[in-house]
């Protein structure tokens, strides 16, 4: 099972790199248990290595907020979504001048390798954001921490996570702009392990664990969105 090791709340590896934790390990594990496997291991994946890991079998199942796109399925078959995130905005908590995603214009936004997140504002919306590279997420966050960021944009679990870890330092919007649908990666073609995933899912909604493990991991985060009923899947393809 293939998460990230760098997102709190979602997939976090402790410092020797065995043992993971967050929203996405505790689902992935259920799911995991109720597709029929005996043995649920975890592997660190990237937004930049998911589809190679994947494909190459080094793991079998991703979850690691890996929104569903139509480029990415032409690579990956994806199961689910597990949960709709709403992209938003993390800044400093001092900052007042971005109230919402037009606010980003002329600022310093992060763009974090293998993400869909910057596009989606610079492309998708046409905010003129000057964006600077990061290889990850935790990274983007720590340079908006030391002052060298004004803005962390992508979906709200995921800043959810940061937030939470990093006390006061910094505040989510609570302005959502658009919608992120987290899927499960599967290799592609693998339309029967995706319907497997997709039954496992539901039921996991169904008798309350999902809802509950969203409230143990984001409950205290702030947020205002926070979905607990069953996403409408995508179709597995």
């Amino acid at each position: 099972m293939g998460v990230k090791a760098d997102q709190p709340g979602l997939g976090l590896a402790d410092s020797g790199a065995r043992v993971f934790s967050g929203f996405e390990v505790d689902l992935g594990g259920e799911i995991g248990k109720r597709v029929g496997a005996s043995d649920v291991r975890f592997a660190a994946v990237t937004s930049g290595n998911r589809e190679a890991l994947l494909n190459t079998h080094k793991v079998d199942l991703v979850l690691a907020s890996y929104s569903i796109t139509a480029e990415r399925s032409t690579k990956v078959t994806f199961a689910g979504p597990y949960y709709v995130a709403h992209q938003d905005i993390m800044v400093r908590t001092g900052e007042r001048r971005i109230r919402d995603v037009r606010g980003l214009a002329g600022r310093r936004m992060c763009e974090a390798s293998g993400s869909v997140s910057t596009s989606r504002v610079v492309r998708g919306l046409g905010v003129d954001a000057t964006l600077v590279r990061e290889p990850s997420y935790s990274a983007c966050v720590g340079r908006l921490l030391d002052g060298s960021l004004d803005a962390v944009s992508t979906g709200d679990l995921v800043l959810a996570g940061f937030a939470a870890q990093n006390g006061g330092k910094v505040r989510i919007l609570n302005r959502p702009f658009t919608e992120e649908p987290y899927g499960v990666g599967l290799r592609k073609g693998d339309v029967d392990g995706c319907e497997a995933v997709n039954k496992a899912i539901t039921r996991l909604y169904q008798d309350g664990t999902a809802p509950r493990l969203l409230r143990k991991w984001f409950g205290a985060s702030g947020l205002t969105n926070l979905v607990d009923t069953v996403p409408e899947f995508q179709g597995c393809s």
